[in-house]
Parts: C-alpha cells; sequence; structure tokens
C-alpha cells in the first residue's frame, strides 16, 4: 500500500515506522506549511492519506486531499464543530473520511467499557462520576477528544448525566453533568481517569498508554482496512471497522 502522510511531526514519523515494517511505502511527506504537496503528483499516487496535524489545518487538509480523490485516515481533534461540514464535503466528492478521536486499540476496548459502566451505575444515583486527561505540553485542545467521546459514551448510557464541563476553581457543579479535568504535562502520550463516586466509596477505570506506538499502529491498520474496503465510502470509524475485523 502507498501512503501519504500528512503532518511529520512526531506521530508521523511513529506511523511511518510502523507502516514501512507492514510492508507498506510512504510515497509523500507533507509537514506544516507545505500543504500545498496535497496538491502534488506524488500525493495522487497513494492510496491512503494518514493525517494528523492541527485543530485549525484539518479540515483544509481533508478539502484538499478529497478533491485529489484520496481516502483519509484522520486522528486530528477539535475541529469537531466543523463536522456538517465536513460530512457535506463527504457527500460532495464521494469520498472516504475515517476520523475518530483515538486510533489505540485498548482505547477502543476501554470505550466499550465505560459504556457499560454508565449502564450500570446509572441505575444507582449514589454514585456521580468525573474524568481527568493527561497528555503532553503540545497538546493545545482540551479535553481531549478521547475525553468528549468517552464522555457521550457517559451520557448516552446514565439518563442522569446530561452534560459534560470544565471545572472552574471555586464554582459548584451544576447537577446531572460530567465534570472533566485536563492536564498538559512533559510528553505523557496520554492518560484518562474515570472515577464513580458515592459517599463510602470509589470505582476507578483508567487507561494509560505507554507511547504513541498503539495510536500508530491503529492508524496503520485503519489505512489498510479503508484500502481493502473500497466500496466503503463517507464518514467511517473504529467501529465498523472493529466490527468487521
Amino acid at each position: 500500500m502507498k501512503i501519504a502522510l500528512i503532518g511529520y511531526g512526531k506521530m508521523g514519523r511513529a506511523i511511518e515506522r510502523i507502516a514501512m515494517e507492514r510492508g507498506h511505502e510512504i510515497i509523500c511527506r507533507i509537514d506544516a506549511g507545505e500543504e500545498k504537496k496535497i496538491s502534488s503528483d506524488a500525493f495522487r499516487m497513494a492510496d491512503v492519506a494518514i493525517e494528523f496535524t492541527m485543530p485549525a489545518a484539518a479540515v483544509g487538509n481533508y478539502r484538499l486531499a478529497l478533491a485529489a480523490g484520496i481516502p483519509v485516515v484522520s486522528g486530528t481533534t477539535g475541529w469537531t464543530a466543523a463536522m456538517p461540514e465536513v460530512k457535506a464535503l463527504l457527500e460532495e466528492t464521494g469520498g472516504t473520511l475515517f476520523w475518530t478521536s483515538n486510533f489505540s486499540i485498548g482505547v477502543n476496548l476501554f470505550m466499550k467499557i465505560n459504556a457499560y459502566a454508565a449502564r450500570l451505575f446509572g441505575k444507582f444515583p449514589q454514585y456521580s462520576p468525573s474524568m481527568k486527561e493527561i497528555h503532553h505540553i503540545h497538546k493545545l485542545d482540551h479535553p481531549s477528544g478521547t475525553a468528549i467521546t468517552l464522555a457521550e459514551g457517559i451520557m448516552a448510557n446514565d439518563p442522569g448525566i446530561t452534560a459534560w464541563i470544565e471545572p472552574e476553581n471555586g464554582k459548584e457543579l451544576p447537577s446531572g453533568v460530567l465534570p472533566i479535568e485536563h492536564e498538559r504535562e512533559g510528553e505523557v502520550p496520554g492518560t484518562h481517569i474515570i472515577k464513580w463516586s458515592s459517599p463510602v466509596d470509589a470505582v476507578t477505570l483508567e487507561h494509560k498508554a505507554f507511547s504513541r506506538d498503539g495510536f500508530a499502529l491503529g492508524a496503520v491498520m485503519a489505512a489498510e482496512w479503508v484500502h481493502s474496503n473500497p466500496a466503503s465510502k463517507g464518514l467511517l470509524g473504529m467501529g465498523q471497522m472493529l466490527g468487521d475485523l
């Protein structure tokens, strides 16, 4: 498989290494400020583009790649307010965008555990959930896309939780909301902690990434899946891939 990389930072380099270990070829590398390469002949030779950049750049990158007829696998977060625009773009071009807030297989299993836990704890109103996410200092958006996805899983399964909020010091939390705290520390790849607390005890669920390799492997696996399922169009995600695998 021929892969174009949009974003060639630490994540892009991890994807490159794992893709090559799995027998794939990187035919185009596009770093920040080099977006014009998305219109190049080299880019158009790719089977799939893998995009990990910044929130402000993501939608523009999708637009250029889809205009070139290349399916996109993306893990950039912080842009989803533009989701209606992206869905319209996919319908207009007949293209493919495989997007998830987190490509780690472990995180996606954690999301399923989180949803199941919310169904259980939601039956016992003495328990209330809270969340904390920790990432490296280069991550600008907060809460993380993964934290928001986890929050959506809780809200979908616990009728007592209707919204999430980033708590402010000294302000009391309204009822029925999930507080999400964030920390930015060193080069932490990503940690997500969910706690269900009652007056007498607490239950904690945690996922901790040890490196970027889990995310990179999931992204390459997604690119492989997109390439082997050319009839699958539009907005795709880990649910379809894991269900198929």
